[in-house]
């Protein structure tokens, strides 16, 4: 069955981290031609849109940016997370069924705090789409799928404490590739446990293995959750070319992919193979989402003899189902042991900005809850000691204890001690600082 799909399409031309880095203009370019190519944009049911500009206000929804976003952010990250925004608002009014933003730069590294960039990523593009869908049409509850080969640190960090978000990632073993993290025992906060879902696969694992994870943990766990949106956080680089990771998946898996996942909104994330990869994954994609015929879709270089699962990356699956499943059907039980009752829960994390040599470390204290997220205290200081803040986080829902305690702990932060101090009220769609 067709449906109508929207694309949206922003190469960045006038941004890159350097001329030859990998995340550069020419990610989109290539696919741009595929597309034309293909005449895809001569069917009816597929339109292209183009990009709108994300507001300080949608930023502010999600991100606490030091010292401010005018120091951070490029014109490029506005335009990008706009591109997002314009896609979830065709989505929402119905205009489309679905909805693809082929954007750059990327964003899922991104975290709730910002001082530069990292992993490419400066603004959290599909966190500020769910908050801004939030707040305009009132979805409450909501997947995020991330099949970038790295681990989405930054979207896990951001819905962390979020019980209305489910965070999936499927992804490369961290111990294997950057950013050396997203194991299965990252479960999520005290108020939200049990809702993000790691999913580390080995390295080599083909397109056998990923449709295997989709199958057999991602699409039950979706049915048991019931999402009113699912997002798919669409890196590419799982592609068995691509010159930074060590994943072999192929365009057409990725096709089948989104076919069964049937996302809402997809997102462009990684994927660095410009020419041999990208152009056929983005057309599979365009052409599932759209309910349309992909079984031309194949890399000239395709070899099937190097699709054949290897017998102990199977058995590692397997044993990933069984973990899942454990924690996903015991989470009530477990958040018991690793979050004792107690009025507050802490934990602490040092961050590194690759991209912009930024050493942050963060305290991180969360009130416990059984009516919402919970308010979030971050104390954030990076190896540049001028920047040394306090963020408070009400979640959206919150009920009134943790408003209370939130708007007091902004109202109280010792004069002084931070260079800066944030309140980011959800519900109220406010964002203060001093």
């Amino acid at each position: 069955m067709t449906k109508k799909t929207g694309l949206v399409f922003f190469p960045a031309f006038d941004y890159a981290i350097s001329p030859t880095h990998p995340e550069r203009e020419e990610r989109l370019l290539y696919t741009q031609d595929q597309v034309f190519e293909e005449g895809l944009l001569d069917f009816d049911n597929i339109k292209e849109f183009k990009p709108g500009v994300a507001t300080v206000e949608d930023i502010q929804r999600v991100h606490f940016c030091v010292p401010g976003i005018d120091e951070i952010v490029h014109a490029s990250h506005l335009i990008a997370v706009g591109g997002c925004i314009t896609a979830a608002d065709k989505v929402m009014t119905k205009e489309v069924d679905n909805a693809f933003a082929l954007v750059r730069p990327c964003g899922h590294h991104s975290y709730r705090v910002v001082h530069g960039s990292r992993g490419f990523c400066t603004l959290n593009m599909e966190a500020i789409m769910v908050e801004y869908i939030r707040h305009k049409y009132g979805v409450k509850k909501i997947a995020i799928v991330d099949t970038d080969c790295h681990h989405g640190d930054g979207s896990q960090d951001i819905f962390w404490h979020d019980p209305n978000t489910l965070f999936i990632s499927m992804h490369q073993d961290g111990r294997t590739l950057y950013p050396g993290s997203g194991f299965a025992d990252e479960l999520g906060g005290p108020n939200a446990f049990g809702t993000t879902i790691n999913l580390p696969m080995p390295p080599d694992t083909c397109e056998e293995g990923f449709l295997y994870v989709l199958d057999e943990i991602v699409m039950p766990i979706l049915d048991e959750f019931k999402p009113d949106l699912i997002i798919n956080s669409a890196g590419q680089d799982n592609h068995y070319s691509d010159p930074i990771t060590n994943m072999k998946f192929t365009a057409r898996g990725y096709a089948v992919l989104n076919q069964r996942l049937a996302p809402d909104l997809a997102v462009l994330e990684g994927g660095y193979s410009i020419e041999t990869a990208l152009p056929y994954i983005n057309t599979g994609i365009i052409l599932a989402m759209a309910g349309m015929d992909f079984s031309h879709i194949k890399e000239p270089d395709y070899d099937a003899e190097s699709q054949k699962q290897p017998a102990n990356i199977t058995a590692y699956l397997e044993k990933l189902k069984d973990a899942t499943f454990h924690h996903w059907n015991n989470r009530h039980e477990l958040r018991e042991q690793v979050y004792p009752e107690q009025e507050f829960h802490k934990r602490s994390m040092d961050v590194y900005y690759d991209t912009d040599g930024i050493r942050e470390n963060i305290n991180e204290t969360v009130r416990s809850c059984p009516d919402c997220g919970g308010t979030v205290v971050i104390d954030s200081r990076c190896n540049d000691t001028r920047n040394h803040i306090l963020a408070v986080q009400i979640p959206r829902y919150a009920c009134a204890p943790c408003r209370s305690y939130g708007e007091e702990q902004y109202a109280n932060a010792p004069a002084g001690r931070y260079t800066q101090v944030f309140l980011q009220d959800k519900d109220k769609d406010i964002y203060l600082s001093k």
